[in-house]
């Protein structure tokens, strides 16, 4: 995309990740904001810093810290690119959860690894992989106990991946 769209106004906030904040925030004790480096957000938030020892950009090191900072034993993970997932969404995700490891969403178009409820019983092999550098979340998969939750409307995971998809999602142009 050539710029970071976590800072992209979205919504009538400021930043996209303020968005996702703030849909979120009325119904979660606590929401936080994964990130290599919290100093490019200007805005007050709960922000877990991906590990020192850790250098590649990579979800699965975004879970590790969240794991290992917040000593949960499950956590709702949701990409900052995918405003239009809401929390009616998580609830058909929450009510299914149980003995798994994680709980998918996954639409016609296929899984949707950060729209997912992840436990603390993945932290071994979210190491291991991290440590081949394997960050495919199908080997992750491959190696957990996981129910893919079926989504009928591909809507609801349009990414933001790139500045056609932010201008063609929000109008704007001028970014």
């Amino acid at each position: 995309m050539k710029t970071d769209k976590a800072l992209l106004p979205f919504g009538g906030f400021d930043t996209l990740a303020e968005f996702q904040l703030s849909k979120f925030k009325p119904y979660f004790q606590k929401v936080y904001i994964g990130c290599k480096n919290k100093t490019k957000f200007n805005f007050e938030a709960e922000f877990i810093e991906d590990l020192k020892q850790y250098e590649d950009w990579a979800p699965h090191i975004g879970l590790i810290s969240a794991f290992e900072i917040l000593n949960e034993d499950a956590i709702f993970v949701l990409s900052v690119d995918a405003p239009f997932f809401n929390i009616e969404h998580f609830e058909k995700l929450y009510k299914e959860l149980n003995s798994k490891d994680a709980i998918v969403a996954k639409s016609t178009d296929g899984k949707q690894p950060l729209c997912a409820i992840y436990k603390k019983s993945i932290l071994p092999h979210l190491k291991e992989l991290t440590k081949e550098k394997q960050y495919r979340f199908s080997n992750l998969f491959e190696k957990i106990s996981v129910d893919f939750i079926e989504f009928d409307d591909n809507e609801i995971f349009t990414n933001l991946n790139t500045l056609e998809d932010y201008k063609r999602v929000t109008g704007i142009s001028n970014v």
